[in-house]
């Protein structure tokens, strides 16, 4: 009996990660958000992997289906410095980045910052500003800085772009550039909610009937604690066969005959930070097969340009990378 106990305890699963403080944290984003949103919890878990991943996202769905109310809540619940952007065709870079303005009384040039000076952006309908506006990101997108006048200025972490856009709406919209795309971890797109969601949508908007839906938010998590759970992100365990299997779904998007465009070894190194994130938030120091196969889609699908004929048969982005994950073999 005493040897069966022992057997039983030495199969027990030791985490060589200490992920208690960071599960906790993201239960209580969960629980916070979970007062107002009802449903949409897979955009609500990509955001928050992309949150402890340090990556970008780019939210796509048709008007009304909670995408900037969700963005603007989840950088409620975190207690750093947030701004929202209004994105219009006639928005020029330095709205959005600053302008250096000359000083009476010093009789200098001072530089003003702009919104972009902040730790959570919150970008609505990013595809109605035109090329100019849209490259003034490039450089704070992937670099986290911007440079003004041959001057550099850091952005202060943790520096997140969540931006929104419509897909069915296209007069006055511009198509975001490659570049750009690529920019972001996540392409998330928001369906409809269910029949039951949606029934439980009205039940929540009239009950709390003219209460601020935003004072029902508190903030749990501080800027310190995020630099924290990052780094604890970095720590996650990817065996050599799971780099591999990475790397096999991301150059097999390079030959493949439907597709124009294949992904850049940046969306491996996507796909291999979002995995970790979502195995840590799961409860696990090491990643699995479905934790990449879940994060391949939001991380490629923006990645990727189909071949005209196959646009034409109305193929999409999403079901070629579905059809790629499927033909590469799972490592065991």
């Amino acid at each position: 009996m005493e040897d069966k106990t022992q057997n039983d305890n030495s199969l027990e699963f030791n985490s060589r990660v200490d992920l208690t403080k960071l599960q906790e944290a993201v239960a209580k984003v969960k629980s916070e958000l979970g007062k107002v949103i009802i449903g949409q919890k897979d955009m609500i878990e990509l955001l928050i992997i992309s949150i402890l991943a340090n990556g970008h996202s780019l939210i796509e769905g048709v008007p009304g289906v909670a995408k900037t109310v969700t963005a603007k809540l989840l950088a409620k619940t975190m207690n750093v410095d947030f701004s929202r952007i209004q994105f219009t065709p006639d928005l020029m870079p330095s709205d959005i980045l600053g302008t250096s303005i000359f000083n009476v009384k010093t009789s200098e040039f001072e530089f003003k910052k702009g919104p972009i000076f902040s730790n959570i952006i919150l970008i609505d309908e990013i595809n109605r500003a035109p090329a100019k506006t849209q490259a003034a990101l490039f450089e704070a997108m992937a670099e986290r800085q911007i440079t003004i006048d041959g001057q550099e200025y850091d952005m202060q972490p943790p520096f997140l772009v969540f931006a929104t856009q419509n897909p069915v709406e296209q007069e006055g919209t511009y198509r975001l550039p490659e570049a750009q795309l690529d920019r972001f971890l996540f392409k998330i797109n928001v369906d409809y909610p269910s029949l039951e969601e949606e029934v439980q949508i009205l039940e929540n908007k009239h009950e709390h009937k003219n209460k601020n839906i935003e004072g029902l938010i508190k903030s749990v998590l501080s800027a310190k604690q995020i630099a924290e759970y990052q780094d604890v992100i970095k720590e996650i365990i990817v065996e050599d066969n799971l780099l591999k299997y990475i790397a096999s779904i991301v150059t097999s998007t390079r030959t493949n005959a439907n597709l124009y465009l294949g992904a850049s070894p940046r969306a491996s190194i996507a796909i291999m930070d979002a995995s970790k994130a979502l195995a840590a938030i799961s409860g696990r120091d090491f990643i699995t097969p479905d934790d990449i196969k879940k994060v391949a889609g939001p991380i490629l699908s923006h990645r990727i340009i189909l071949t005209p004929e196959r646009e034409m048969e109305g193929f999409t982005a999403q079901k070629v990378v579905q059809q790629l994950i499927e033909t590469i073999e799972i490592p065991r």
